[in-house]
């Protein structure tokens, strides 16, 4: 790695993915670290999991180990506290509000749409069953929200 790729990598911020399906987590870190560049990953199994992490509690109390991220990749259908309340809870909280949510999910019904939406979700992906689908829609969202789109907290480089 280059001296240059190596600033890049330390400053790309973290995608928190919040995923119980070990296949599916799999199959999108792999395609993650195909990127044509760094995106560091943190995965919580479940929404309880998940909100320790954000909010530093438990096993998560060290920001060292348990930094902010720069987006969440959430699914919906999770043990114990759900996406949705998840969701809910990070858009109601003054200090996650700004943080992108991007759900990431099997469920097409409607209400869920309009349900996170409301909530204030930045973008609802509903999972191709598509292997080939499912690699390019990974891919564009890695590409949109860490090279294109400047999230908040973490200017982009200057090329």
């Amino acid at each position: 790695m280059t001296e240059a790729s190596q600033v890049a990598a330390r400053q790309t911020p973290l995608m928190l993915i919040v995923e119980d399906s070990n296949e599916d987590f799999e199959t999108i870190d792999r395609f993650i670290k195909c990127s044509r560049f760094f995106v560091p990953i943190h995965r919580c199994v479940n929404g309880d999991q998940a909100l320790a992490f954000l909010y530093r509690t438990g096993k998560y109390t060290n920001p060292e180990t348990a930094p902010r991220p720069g987006m969440i990749l959430l699914d919906l259908n999770l043990p114990g506290t759900d996406g949705r309340e998840v969701l809910r809870r990070i858009k109601q909280d003054g200090n996650l509000k700004t943080i992108p949510v991007v759900v990431f999910t099997t469920s097409n019904n409607p209400k869920d749409i309009e349900d996170c939406y409301k909530y204030g979700v930045n973008s609802y992906i509903v999972k191709p069953i598509n292997f080939a689908q499912l690699k390019l829609d990974v891919q564009m969202l890695v590409d949109y929200w860490f090279d294109l789109t400047t999230l908040p907290n973490y200017p982009k480089n200057s090329s």
